[in-house]
């Protein structure tokens, strides 16, 4: 029952950032800096740390493509499902079902039940999945509903971004995945030297991870968000399903990645997703809310399958 220790101390941390934040300790925007260290210093260090020691198989490429696919597939099924709904429910919708939450959340808990081996395989998806959390499914969601009215009959221009080339180069995380994906496939170890000093970093990661979500975690009483919000995870939580079924019982992989794969298709939503949401029209704050409700489903259902699996 040892494994049960990890998940249990991370809902102490997202809880005690919580209630800090209602008692004054923090501010409303101090997940801001937070999020800034998550992202650009303690992930990046972990993700370096996670290919520590691992041995190569070319195989596992196809990896990145599954988390990709994975991360895809319940945008598209989503652009089905609000066929006739108005343009800001429907941007909510795809851009939250699509994606996953690895890094800042799902990438300590594999860590913990599955070891430096199992965070490496959850990298490996998630260089894949970020091709969509970081830009690609706002690409597609504001490209599959160009033209399409709003609730009020106005018609929505697409907000100015960098191109996409430039999201991905200019995104920590994305470039620590894809320099370890490098040297991974170069069979070219980490320093020593460089794995003794960010040790503490990648350390930290868990931690200031479930601090950061603690300080979004945002309760909502709106019965439409409450609705809206059902529905996205339960779609989550069904595509998910799927995904995990399908890697575990119809893929080549080894028992050990397998089941990594069948744990990882249920972490929440991007971390990224609130902001996507609001610069493609939809609600911003809604997708906060999203966030914080898919987290608590998928420690839940993560910590429950990784122990039917076998910690």
């Amino acid at each position: 029952m040892s494994f049960l220790l990890t998940p249990a101390a991370f809902i102490i941390i997202i809880f005690g950032a919580y209630f800090l934040k209602r008692g004054g300790f923090f501010g409303e925007n101090d997940y801001r800096p937070v999020s800034k260290i998550v992202l650009n210093i303690t992930l990046p260090a972990a993700v370096i740390h996670a290919f520590d020691g691992f041995e190569r198989d070319m195989s596992l490429f196809l990896v990145v493509l599954i988390g990709c696919c994975c991360s895809l597939l319940p945008l598209l099924v989503m652009y089905l499902l609000t066929r006739g709904q108005e343009r800001g429910r429907r941007v909510f919708s795809m851009i939250n079902a699509a994606g996953f939450n690895i890094g800042c959340f799902s990438l300590p808990l594999i860590q913990s039940f599955f070891g430096p081996a199992g965070a490496a395989i959850a990298c490996m998806f998630d260089t894949g999945n970020a091709v969509m959390v970081t830009g690609g499914s706002f690409g597609i969601t504001t490209s599959l509903l160009q033209g399409q009215k709003t609730g009020a009959g106005r018609e929505d221009g697409q907000p100015a971004l960098p191109p996409l080339w430039k999201r991905f180069l200019t995104s920590v995380p994305f470039d620590a995945y894809m320099l370890m994906l490098l040297l991974y496939a170069l069979n070219i170890a980490v320093p020593e030297w460089i794995l003794t000093l960010t040790k503490p970093i990648a350390n930290a990661n868990g931690f200031m991870a479930m601090l950061m979500v603690g300080l979004m975690f945002k309760p909502e009483k709106n019965p439409v968000y409450l609705t809206d919000t059902a529905k996205v995870v339960a779609v989550r939580l069904a595509m998910g399903a799927c995904f995990s079924l399908l890697l575990f019982w119809c893929t080549p992989f080894s028992y050990e990645v397998r089941r990594v794969l069948a744990v990882v298709v249920f972490a929440p939503v991007s971390a990224l997703a609130p902001a996507f949401t609001e610069k493609s029209g939809g609600n911003g704050a809604l997708s906060s809310f999203a966030n914080s409700i898919s987290i608590f489903a998928s420690l839940l259902v993560m910590t429950c399958l990784a122990a039917f699996l076998g910690v």
